[in-house]
């Protein structure tokens, strides 16, 4: 039974998608890719770093038990560890970069405008953070 978008999907939602492919565009990042996209590559990746995955093949068995579900997660077929780590080791790594940049830059935007207006802050310490650097 279908009960909506997967909590996977609804945080993907929140990303920028547009910028995304525009900084992809730039970088010909998606040049003569047959199977994965940067925008898939991004999807797992992302998928590893929040569900705690250490392996190319933890991410590949992990993806492969939500295999009903990867569509409605963005990806157009299933994620195979070879195919990741071709992709991680001949994308531009400048996509990602800028990406991160701008997702920063949104995120210090928002803090600012939240310690403008104190009444709609909800969480006073709330710090940024990427991977292990805080912001």
């Amino acid at each position: 039974m279908h009960a909506g978008k997967t909590l996977f999907a609804q945080l993907m939602d929140f990303l920028p998608w547009k910028t995304f492919h525009r900084i992809v565009d730039r970088h010909d990042g998606d040049n003569r890719v047959r199977s994965l996209s940067c925008a898939e590559q991004y999807r797992a990746m992302a998928f590893a770093q929040l569900t705690y995955r250490e392996s190319l093949r933890d991410i590949e068995v992990c993806l492969d038990a939500q295999a009903s579900k990867l569509y409605h997660m963005g990806f157009r077929s299933p994620v195979r560890r070879s195919t990741l780590a071709d992709a991680n080791e001949q994308r531009d790594w400048r996509i990602y970069a800028t990406f991160a940049q701008h997702l920063i830059a949104q995120a210090v935007k928002s803090r600012l405008r939240q310690a403008r207006h104190p009444t709609r802050l909800i969480h006073r310490g709330l710090d940024f953070g990427l991977g292990s650097a805080s912001f």
